[in-house]
């Protein structure tokens, strides 16, 4: 199928550098209260779990070929032919502008249905939305441009009392808003025609990317007497996506036992900025009901360098670092997805935020992240969001 690339979106390994320094810098630091576990009981957390059939680690080569095959087989039934697919990466309040992509991409008439729709940290709150298709373009609009979007980082300095700069109440609360049993009806019904919905989150315990089935969370909802506890789940996987290290709190999933400890997950972005495959499969030669066809990757951040004058300080050192780093990164594995498309005969195309813009991954005041929106909104309808990269045009040495 696809390859998974590794870069870091713009601001998330800032917000994560910087999450690191002001925990060195608070003494008395609050912790969540976790069982003394040893390696034993590690091992058997990391064995079976009733969380089990809804996801799989990214580098666990065979749970990813279960989870392709049972796909394969059931496209191959429809007669289906090449995979669209869509991954959205991180970027916190840059988001906003993904969402105005999608919902401005709609309007040119070719926004495509896609057989796969991958969501990270903000790009997992967006995905649900991506996937049901246009006709839910005024919820993800509302969700974006939301005032309580304005809350998430509110209440600071909470490190003294908790593990993360703030609570996760708000954006608790902005999640529980908009995923109902209503949305998780809709999506359930289009992973039964075929579709699939992933959303990762990074497993810390296990050092490992988590992909979830958010389909198959949503279809065991529609059991009898099961629709609370797949929305409980399905919030749960989006929130854990969002929660950047530090600033947000680890979201425990699972249930505490004797020898089985609640996992404790964290923002995708940590362990992976947006999936297209498994990392396990990078190199798996797909049959043609499983061959990569048109590939679109939205990168809620900036690629390209910005010029600016670092201060000599600390703290714009540090964040100059980091978003230098974080640029280059996304540079090298955008050259590696468009040499694996290339390979399959696949197009790849990337919608990144333009460098002119400024844009911040925690300015979440609702007039920054509106005009975030409309910007990429405007984008998205005049056909100019996405770029298609050939290999030749980023690895060919000048002459």
């Amino acid at each position: 199928m696809w390859m998974r690339t590794s870069f870091k979106a713009p601001g998330g390994r800032l917000i994560a550098a910087l999450s690191v320094a002001l925990s060195l810098a608070v003494a008395g630091c609050g912790s969540i209260s976790r069982p003394d576990a040893g390696l034993v009981g590690l091992a058997v957390a990391q064995g079976a779990s009733p969380l089990d059939p809804f996801r799989f680690a990214a580098n666990d080569e065979a749970a990813g070929e279960a989870f392709l095959s049972a796909w394969e087989i059931e496209r191959q039934a429809r007669g289906a032919r090449s995979i669209t697919a869509l991954a959205v990466s991180g970027g916190g309040a840059n988001g906003a502008y993904g969402a105005g992509v999608l919902v401005g991409w709609t309007r040119t008439g070719d926004r495509p249905v896609f057989d796969l729709v991958t969501g990270v940290s903000t790009g997992a709150l967006i995905s649900p939305f991506a996937f049901l298709g246009s006709a839910w373009d005024d919820r993800l609009a509302e969700a974006y441009r939301d005032e309580d979007v304005s809350r998430l980082a509110s209440g600071g300095w909470g490190l003294i009392a908790r593990p993360s700069l703030y609570s996760d109440r708000s954006l608790r609360a902005l999640v529980g808003k908009y995923v109902d049993a209503q949305l998780l009806q809709a999506i359930a019904a289009e992973h039964q025609a075929g579709r699939r919905l992933l959303v990762a989150t990074t497993n810390l315990d296990a050092q490992a990317t988590v992909l979830w089935d958010m389909g198959a969370i949503a279809l065991s909802g529609q059991a009898p007497g099961q629709s609370e506890a797949a929305v409980a789940l399905f919030r749960n996987v989006l929130v854990a996506s969002a929660s950047i290290p530090g600033v947000f709190p680890p979201v425990m999933m699972g249930r505490e036992g004797d020898l089985l400890p609640a996992e404790m997950h964290v923002d995708g972005g940590v362990s992976t900025p947006f999936v297209l495959a498994p990392s396990s499969l990078t190199f798996w030669t797909p049959e043609e009901v499983m061959r990569p066809g048109d590939l679109y990757v939205i990168i809620n951040g900036e690629i390209e360098p910005r010029l600016a004058l670092t201060r000599g300080a600390t703290l714009p050192i540090l964040m100059r670092s980091f978003d230098t780093l974080s640029k280059s990164d996304l540079r090298a594995h955008l050259i590696a997805a468009v040499a694996f498309a290339s390979r399959n005969d696949a197009r790849l195309r990337y919608a990144a935020i333009p460098t002119e813009l400024g844009a911040d991954s925690l300015a979440f005041e609702a007039a920054a992240m509106r005009r975030l929106f409309e910007t990429g909104e405007t984008a998205g309808a005049s056909g100019t969001a996405f770029s298609e990269v050939m290999p030749e045009a980023w690895t060919r040495p000048e002459p």
